[in-house]
């Protein structure tokens, strides 16, 4: 009898330290999720940033200065429910500035030039990274709740559901095409 106490003793031991681990699993990859939300909020915001003030210091010819001024501020001003669809927009209408080669030229050649394509494309070429490694995280963590022994014990307690930040992330040719010293 008490052999028998003692086994089940230490198999609800057991299994009470497998959930405790896969609870502060489920909780480091909700730490890791807001992390790499902060880091691509920050990325998108450096981008709209930059290309505000692209848009702002007369290099460019004034309709493609306004087209990535509105796009600019309506990505730094969108609500969190439409933040994918501005930022999408803001992605849009770079491609459609710096389509091509000639543009990104154009803007190297005048004074300040060559700085704010540098940090330009090195926001265009960060934004789909930090929400590469911000889905992964997603992924992970959603691939985790959706186990049972997570569901039946409510290991993720009240934390909401994650979700992915779908949008346009494709950098303008011209951009991606130019090398970042």
């Amino acid at each position: 009898m008490t052999a028998t106490l003692i086994w089940i003793f230490v198999g609800l031991l057991v299994i009470g330290l497998y959930l405790s681990w896969t609870a502060g699993r489920l909780d480091r990859l909700h730490t890791r999720i807001d992390a790499a939300r902060a880091a691509l909020d920050a990325q998108l915001l450096r981008r709209a940033s930059v290309t505000q003030e692209l848009a702002t210091s007369g290099v460019l010819d004034p309709a493609a200065s306004i087209v990535l001024y509105e796009a600019a501020h309506a990505a730094r001003q969108a609500e969190e429910e439409q933040r994918e669809v501005a930022e999408s927009e803001l992605s849009a209408a770079l491609r459609a500035v710096f389509s091509e080669t000639a543009q990104v030229e154009a803007v190297r050649e005048v004074p300040g030039g060559e700085d704010a394509t540098v940090e330009l494309a090195q926001a265009v070429r960060r934004v789909p990274m930090a929400r590469r490694f911000h889905n992964d995280a997603v992924r992970a963590a959603r691939a985790l709740r959706r186990h049972r022994k997570v569901r039946w014990f409510r290991l993720a307690g009240h934390a909401p559901f994650p979700l992915a930040f779908e949008m346009d992330d494709e950098p303008p040719t011209a951009l991606a095409d130019r090398p970042v010293t």
